[in-house]
């Protein structure tokens, strides 16, 4: 018995599943495309790309196996179709999902996953409202497909649930994500085209329709396309606002007026809430309760951050950031706190001496890492409760709650601690510092303790440096003064107030005036007469010390002037202050002031003081080589008294040395002998060929010494004061008048020379009132055993030409 199978029918494959199937392959490239993308890319984007990457196999192979199944399964009108239809449904929309999530991470989609979860509620939130809406026009009574409604088939809610939730989240990334929006809004919708595919491809599966297979087989290339070239720019640059007030909510209304006025319609016109339309607005519940839950934290942490913010601008706001100190802000601060009734608080001042010159000469770096290293200094030998503070620049202070006396041991320990050597990357640093200490005189007067410590550090800085001082009432009483002094020196060559005096420079042991120094002296009308050690340092502190030394200079030359006319051979000195000599043109200024007045050069001398030698040597020798190009002379003044060493000496180019005064009253010492150091001044000048002039000479006993020592020039109060020009004057006239020229001496043999006869000194010209001794041996012919070359008639050397 032969028995004949019957054989199954199988479905033949219409041309537009072909096509389909055809348009599905095409998206296979642009699936490539983002793995290729992925590998090409780093960090964030890599992440992104790759799971986009995955997202679009996942749908793309679903899409792929669900048609496949469908043209040559068996049964192809029954059950299977559903079954398959709803199979194909749960992949492509879990490849949706992954390519959400890439979206999401995206960068500029979202600054962190925070951010991205807020994004994926909003989504929700419109997702939700779409879903309600749909449902609604769908359902009875509405109806608005009518009977084209795919009721039929459950595989469509799945794929409309995501779509909605697709353009869901487009929408708010449209709205939030960050600038530049364009990248991430294209992947999103290309998304969005995915989505629709995902769920008209398996509808057409499930109820045998093929131009719904045939539409989404050509929208998913389309969309997986769209998403393949905008990831391409989706690693550039994106200005991240993570500001949540500037987060706009609004758009949240817009979905639940629409679930109102739908749901509303839909109780209107007799329809019933199904499942679905509980399972709409259930999810639009959730998705604002959790979106008000990540607000609440939003705001919360926003408010921690206002918090440590305001706190940490507080702190730069009164704290050095160099240092670690506190600034004068923060010092306030702490000023203004309440004080305990049995704890006086006492503030010390500090300043570093001579710290701009580490400035000028090594570099702000340098002086940044001294200043910090002070910072270090200071808070290491603070007390509890102590608040150290750096006013700016190399200005400190330190509040104490401590008596004033108690503060003043402390600030001598400071001021040890600061003289410390600073070692930096250029080498050690050596400074001295300044301290005043001052004590509250009023609780809450924050001012006045700061006022107070100021003026005990600026006496302490007057006083010489490297010193502590404490305040004193009589300070206030010295700033007035100083102010007022400053105000009114500034208008005292126009009020015709200051004028010159010349204290004359005479010829050793003559006493006949070869010269005169310049001395200026101020006349107020209300101060009377001001002191010069007084308003002198005013005026260079203020900065008036260049427009008094021009007065003085063209004053001092215009007498000279009157005075050579007058058949006077004489010159005049003028001091000059370091500031004006290290002035721009200086000794340009000079040759214009002579030759204005017509005065000799040589006549003039311009004397620097010797502590001028302690500033910059190079500086100082550059100056005066300037100065002598004019031919005017250069003395140095009050040495023996300053810094000046023997090499200094031998390198400056002076003219004339002037012996301090302090030295030509010094007692005997233990040699027996009065001023010693004058004789061996006086030596080492004229081994130098410098002139040696002996100032501050009161006492015939100081002459008798300096006359011993071979000095040829004197000036002091035992020669006459600083007197008006007219006294001067005729104080000229009258030695011209009585020098008388001494009689012709004929020529004598030169002297024997024997082994034990000394040596002998005569004067030569050096210029116009100038002279240098030199030695005269036995062999000269000017030289004789009976006659002592020192008791020539000095008037006649020293004064004629």
């Amino acid at each position: 018995m032969i028995r004949v199978r019957q054989s199954v029918p199988v479905h033949s494959p219409s041309g537009v599943e072909l096509a389909g199937l055809a348009s599905l392959v095409v998206a296979v490239p642009a699936v490539a495309l983002l793995g290729n993308s992925g590998r090409r890319h780093t960090g964030a984007a890599r992440r992104a790309h790759l799971i986009l990457a995955a997202g679009g196999a996942a749908v793309t192979g679903a899409a792929l196996a669900g048609l496949l199944s469908a043209l040559f399964a068996h049964d192809a009108m029954g059950d299977h179709r559903r079954t398959l239809g709803q199979a194909v449904a749960a992949a492509m929309a879990l490849g949706t999902l992954t390519l959400l999530v890439g979206t999401l991470m995206l960068p500029g989609a979202a600054e962190n996953r925070r951010a991205a979860l807020r994004h994926l509620l909003d989504g929700l939130i419109i997702a939700a409202a779409l879903w309600f809406v749909g449902w609604i026009l769908v359902s009875e009574p509405t109806r608005i497909l009518g009977d084209s409604t795919p009721m039929g088939c459950v595989a469509l809610l799945l794929g409309a649930g995501v779509t909605t939730v697709a353009f869901g989240l487009t929408a708010v990334l449209a709205m939030h994500a960050h600038r530049p929006r364009q990248v991430t809004i294209r992947v999103a919708a290309g998304v969005s085209l995915v989505s629709v595919a995902a769920t008209g491809l398996p509808d057409g599966i499930c109820q045998g329709r093929p131009g719904f297979v045939l539409l989404s087989a050509v929208l998913l290339p389309a969309g997986l396309f769209v998403v393949a070239h905008a990831v391409k720019v989706a690693d550039r640059p994106v200005t991240v606002d993570g500001d949540i007030i500037q987060r706009g909510t609004g758009y949240a209304f817009v979905p639940m007026a629409a679930m109102v006025l739908a749901g509303t319609y839909h109780i209107l016109a007799g329809g019933d809430f199904a499942a679905f339309g509980f399972l709409g607005a259930s999810v639009e519940g959730f998705a604002l309760v959790g979106r008000q839950y990540l607000a609440l934290g939003d705001v919360r942490s926003y408010t921690l951050q206002l918090r440590q913010r305001e706190a940490h601008f507080r702190d730069l706001a009164h704290t050095d950031p160099l240092t670690g100190l506190a600034n004068r802000r923060g010092l306030v601060r702490a000023l203004r706190e309440p004080a305990a009734r049995d704890r006086p608080r006492t503030l010390v001042g500090l300043d570093l001496d001579g710290f701009k010159n580490v400035n000028d000469m090594r570099g702000h770096d340098v002086g940044d890492a001294v200043l910090a290293q002070v910072g270090e200094r200071l808070r290491a030998h603070l007390r509890d409760g102590d608040v150290a503070a750096r006013h700016g620049g190399d200005e400190f202070a330190v509040l104490m709650w401590a008596t004033p006396e108690e503060a003043m041991a402390a600030g001598k320990r400071l001021l040890t601690v600061l003289c410390e050597p600073y070692e930096t990357e250029d080498g050690s640093v050596f400074l001295s510092a300044s301290v005043g200490v001052a004590g509250s005189p009023a609780p809450g007067d924050t001012g006045e303790l700061m006022r107070d410590a100021d003026l005990a550090l600026r006496y302490a800085k007057q006083r010489g440096k490297n010193r502590v001082e404490r305040y004193q009432k009589r300070y206030d009483e010295l700033l007035r003064r100083h102010s007022v002094l400053e105000n009114e020196l500034r208008h005292a060559i126009g009020r015709d107030q200051l004028r010159l005096v010349f204290q004359p420079v005479v010829a050793l042991p003559s006493v006949r005036p070869v010269g005169a120094e310049a001395l200026l002296r101020w006349r107020h009308p209300e101060l009377g007469a001001v002191r010069p050690d007084e308003f002198i340092p005013v005026a260079e502190e203020s900065g008036l010390i260049g427009m008094l030394g021009s007065w003085v200079l063209d004053q001092a030359c215009a007498q000279l002037a009157r005075w050579l006319a007058g058949g006077h051979d004489v010159w005049v000195s003028v001091n000059l202050s370091p500031k004006e000599l290290h002035a721009a043109d200086y000794a340009g200024q000079v040759a214009a002031v002579l030759d204005k007045y017509g005065v000799p050069p040589q006549r003039l001398v311009l004397e620097v003081t010797e502590h001028a030698v302690a500033t910059d040597m190079d500086e100082l020798i550059r100056g005066l080589v300037e100065l002598r190009s004019t031919g005017v002379r250069i003395a140095l003044d009050d040495f023996g008294a300053g810094y000046s060493s023997l090499g200094q000496l031998r390198n400056l180019p002076v003219d004339i040395l002037k012996i301090d005064h302090a030295l030509v009253a010094e007692p005997e010492s233990r040699t027996g002998t009065a001023a010693p150091l004058v004789d061996v001044v006086v030596r080492l000048g004229h081994r130098l060929g410098l002139e040696v002039l002996a100032e501050g000479i009161g006492t015939p006993a100081q002459r008798e010494v300096v006359e011993e020592a071979g000095c040829r020039l004197g000036q002091g109060s035992l020669f006459g004061w600083g007197v008006p020009a007219e006294h001067l004057e005729a104080q000229l006239r009258t030695a011209r008048s009585s020098a008388t020229r001494p009689v012709p001496v004929p020529r004598r043999r030169p002297a024997k020379i024997t082994p034990s006869a000394p040596a002998r000194s005569q004067i030569i010209m050096l210029g116009p009132g100038m002279r240098q001794v030199r030695a005269v041996l036995p062999t000269d012919p000017a030289f004789s055993g009976d006659q002592d070359v020192r008791s020539v008639d000095a008037p006649r050397e020293m004064g004629q030409s």
